[in-house]
């Protein structure tokens, strides 16, 4: 469990963070999202999985721009626990029954690494999904363990929070996305 940010903490960090891409670019991207989501899923009622804990700003803003039937569900299996370093796969939900035969749309945040995409994928054909779409906010410009269908925008391969993404458990909500100074990293 990592401990709180202080507020001088918590704002030293905000000050030192570079700002890689605005409200108005995220908005674009998630519309350019929507749109390739449509043409992709459009008449396949998929079942749509938001990762969580990052997921669920993504999917919050993506939903209400797809113009198609859909159902919402969730997974949650994370690597960060809160550090800045991901470790072992730690999966507390997993909907298996829900996911057999079904057309699945995976939401999260960031595809980073891709350890954690590629888990989830995984898991999704072995509990019988017909097919698994793959949508992410944010790529790093780095090598991944998979790849995702979708992707909003890339960003180089930095400590990044805003827009679900998170520093610490902190700034998911920022009104961007950030680039986290080395100093805080």
């Amino acid at each position: 469990m990592t401990q709180k940010l202080n507020p001088e903490t918590y704002a030293a960090v905000a000050s030192r963070a570079e700002c890689l891409a605005t409200a108005a670019d995220i908005d674009a991207a998630l519309d350019r999202m929507a749109a390739d989501l449509t043409a992709r899923l459009a008449g396949q009622d998929p079942l749509v999985l938001c990762v969580m804990t990052g997921g669920t700003v993504v999917s919050g803003l993506l939903l209400p721009r797809l113009n198609f039937q859909l159902r919402l569900d969730y997974i949650h299996a994370s690597r960060y626990q809160g550090a800045t370093r991901g470790g072992e796969l730690d999966w507390r939900h997993r909907p298996s029954e829900a996911i057999r035969g079904e057309h699945i749309l995976v939401l999260d945040d960031i595809l980073d690494e891709g350890i954690t995409l590629d888990q989830i994928v995984r898991a999704c054909y072995e509990d019988g999904a017909a097919s698994v779409t793959t949508a992410v906010l944010v790529e790093k410009e780095r090598p991944h363990a998979c790849t995702a269908d979708v992707v909003g925008i890339c960003l180089p391969d930095r400590y990044l929070y805003g827009y679900g993404l998170d520093y610490k458990n902190y700034f998911r909500n920022a009104p961007g996305i950030y680039a986290v100074a080395e100093v805080d990293y």
